[in-house]
C-alpha cells in the first residue's frame, strides 16, 4: 500500500536526500527546503531508514487538514485513527512546528493534540498512552502552516543521525548526516586518499570508513516503524540482512585522521572501536600547521573553530592566514573542503575558494568551502616551485 512521506535532512542537503530516496525505492518526490515529500510502501520507508545518510528523520503522513483554531487541531488529531498503529502500553512524545501560523501559543497546540490522542485511545481502548519526552516509543509531529495542519508519525525514533556507535564527544561535534553530505558533495570515493586534520570525535572519519567498507549507516540501531502494529519483521529482516552481507572486513581504506587534542584523539578511537572500524583507519596526535600530506593527491575535510564554536576571535585572527599557508606548502595537489560560519574564512586564508555552497549546521548557517590546491608552476610560477594557489574550478 503507498503512503506519503516526508523525509527531512540538514539545510542544503535536499539533492543529496533525493538521491538517496530515488536509491531506496520512493517516488513521487517534490523536494521543499528542508526535506522531500515522497509516496512509498513500506519496505521502501524501512530501506531509506537503513541506507540513508543524508536524512534526519522519515515521517509518515497520517493526516491533513485545514484548521481556523485549535479546536480544529485537535478534532483533527482526535479523528486520527491512532489505535489501529499502537498500543496504549507504549509512550509517546508530541513535537509541533509552525511557519506563518496565526495561532499564539505552540505550546498550547501540542497539548490539544495530545490530549487528542489520548482522549481516542481511551475512546477505543478504556485506556491512554502515557508521554515520555526523553525516550518515547513513537513520536507525532504536527506541522502548522498559515491554515493548514498536517500529523505525522515518526518512523525513525532517534535521528537518523545517530547511527548508534558515537558515545565519546568534543565540543562542537558535526552531525553526522551533515558530514555524510560534505563528503558526497567534495566527490570523494573509496581508494582516494582522505583526510581531517581536526577530526575532533571522529565524525568525518566514521562517515567515510563506513562508506568505504560498505556499512549501512542504520545497521547498528533501532527504528520506531519497528514499535508499530503493522510491522513486517520478516520484510525488515531481510533487509537487514542483505544489508549486512553487503559489508567488506575493516582493512586500511587509506583514511586519515589526526587532531592536536589528545583527548579528542582518544574519543576518536573509542568511537572508532565500538564501531569496529580502527583498521579501516589511521590516526594519530598532530597539529595541522606542522603535518604533512598522507599522499601525493587527496581529499580533505574538516570542521575548522570559527567564533561560533570554540575558540574567540583573537587566536582564529591568528590561526587562518598560517592554516592557509600550511595548506600552500604541504597540501598541493590536494581538494580541501572547510565548513565554517565565518565568512571571513577565506580572506583570512588567504586563499580564494574554488566553490561556496550554503549549508546549515543545526540553525547556524554555513558555508562549505572548496580550495582546489594546486603547485605554484600551474599558475605561471617557477618550475618545481613547492607553493600553492587555490585554483577556480569549471
Amino acid at each position: 500500500m503507498v503512503e506519503k512521506f516526508f523525509a527531512s535532512c540538514p539545510r542544503g542537503l535536499e539533492q543529496l536526500l533525493l538521491e538517496d530516496l530515488v536509491a531506496a525505492g520512493a517516488r513521487d518526490l517534490k523536494p521543499i527546503f528542508g526535506g522531500v515529500h515522497f509516496l512509498a510502501d513500506w519496505p521502501v520507508c524501512y530501506r531509506a531508514n537503513l541506507y540513508s545518510r543524508i536524512a534526519t528523520r522519515i515521517l509518515w503522513r497520517v493526516a491533513l487538514a485545514p484548521y481556523g483554531n485549535e479546536e480544529d487541531i485537535y478534532r483533527l488529531a482526535l479523528d486520527t485513527p491512532w489505535p489501529r498503529w499502537f498500543v496504549p502500553e507504549q509512550t509517546i512524545r508530541v513535537d509541533v512546528n509552525a511557519v506563518k501560523s496565526p495561532l499564539k501559543s505552540l505550546e498550547f497546540v501540542t497539548l490539544r493534540i495530545k490530549d487528542a490522542i489520548c482522549d481516542r485511545f481511551r475512546r477505543e481502548t478504556g485506556k491512554r498512552p502515557s508521554v515520555d519526552t526523553r525516550h518515547p516509543d513513537l513520536r507525532v509531529h504536527g506541522f502548522i502552516s498559515k491554515d493548514e495542519c498536517t500529523l505525522y508519525l515518526d518512523t525513525s525514533g532517534a535521528p537518523l543521525y545517530q547511527r548508534g556507535y558515537r558515545q565519546k564527544t568534543v565540543d562542537a561535534p558535526l552531525k553526522e548526516n551533515l558530514a555524510a553530505g560534505i563528503l558526497r558533495l567534495s566527490g570523494w570515493q573509496p581508494g582516494v586518499a582522505l583526510l581531517d586534520p581536526m577530526c575532533g570525535s571522529g565524525t568525518f572519519l566514521l562517515e567515510a570508513a563506513q562508506i568505504a567498507l560498505g556499512v549501512a549507516p542504520g545497521a547498528g540501531r533501532s527504528f520506531a516503524f519497528q514499535q508499530l502494529r503493522h510491522f513486517d519483521s520478516a520484510t525488515w529482516q531481510r533487509l537487514l540482512d542483505a544489508a549486512r552481507a553487503g559489508e567488506t572486513l575493516a582493512t586500511d581504506s587509506g583514511i586519515f585522521g589526526s587532531d592536536i587534542s589528545p583527548v579528542a584523539v582518544r574519543a576518536a578511537l573509542a568511537n572508532l572501536d565500538r564501531a569496529g572500524l580502527l583498521p579501516a583507519l589511521t590516526l594519530c596526535t598532530g597539529d595541522l600547521l606542522e603535518i604533512k600530506a598522507p599522499a601525493e593527491h587527496g581529499v580533505m575535510v574538516s570542521n575548522p573553530p570559527y567564533g561560533e564554536r570554540v575558540s574567540d576571535h583573537d587566536e582564529l585572527a591568528q590561526f587562518y592566514p598560517l592554516l592557509g599557508s600550511a595548506l600552500k606548502r604541504r597540501f598541493a595537489g590536494w581538494n580541501c573542503y572547510l565548513i565554517s560560519a565565518d565568512t571571513r574564512l577565506p580572506k583570512m586564508l588567504r586563499l580564494t575558494p574554488s566553490r561556496k555552497t550554503p549549508l546549515f549546521n543545526g540553525a547556524l548557517e554555513c558555508r562549505l568551502y572548496e580550495f582546489r590546491m594546486v603547485a605554484g608552476s600551474n599558475r605561471g610560477g617557477s618550475a618545481g616551485s613547492s607553493t600553492a594557489g587555490a585554483s577556480s574550478s569549471g
